[in-house]
């Protein structure tokens, strides 16, 4: 069994490496954040970042009854602004956690998901599959570093 205590520590730590992750690509020459990258489904940096955070934030939403989606992308063209970004949805997510009992969390229940489609969902899973769906693209974008020529490392998870 999850409890909520284990769950905001996965989180936690995630995010930590996700804000190590931004604070890295600030540093990106001017350009490189939005340069086109062949071979990766969201073609560059900022993108692959906005989506990861977004996907949080929507599968969070899920939990909580509703459908939060943010494709404006546009609306963060600085990292400064993905920074605010993940700040906020770390925040969202650290508050259902907090709120949220080990019964809950463990227990699969219906849940609405895009396009009003009801899917049977466990929570604490919802919650693991954010964290693994970050750890993915956050690879996605440590690749995308190197092809520019600024590698970065470090981001294993935390095991402290």
């Amino acid at each position: 069994m999850l409890t909520g205590e284990a769950l905001l520590s996965v989180h936690q730590r995630a995010h930590r490496n996700l804000q190590d992750l931004l604070v890295h690509c600030a540093n990106l020459e001017s350009g490189d954040l939005d340069r086109n990258l062949e071979g990766f489904g969201y073609p560059s940096i900022r993108l692959q970042l906005h989506h990861a955070i977004g996907a949080e934030e929507y599968w969070v939403g899920v939990l909580k009854g509703e459908i939060l989606v943010d494709e404006d992308d546009a609306a963060y063209p600085a990292v400064k602004d993905l920074q605010a970004y993940r700040e906020r949805v770390y925040d969202a997510t650290r508050a259902y956690l907090a709120d949220a009992g080990a019964e809950d969390l463990n227990t699969a229940r219906p849940l609405t998901t895009w396009g009003g489609r009801e899917r049977l969902l466990t929570p604490a899973f919802v919650i693991l599959r954010t964290v693994t769906h970050l750890y993915h693209h956050q690879g996605q974008v440590t690749a995308m570093c190197r092809l520019l020529g600024k590698p970065v490392s470090g981001l294993d998870f935390p095991l402290t």
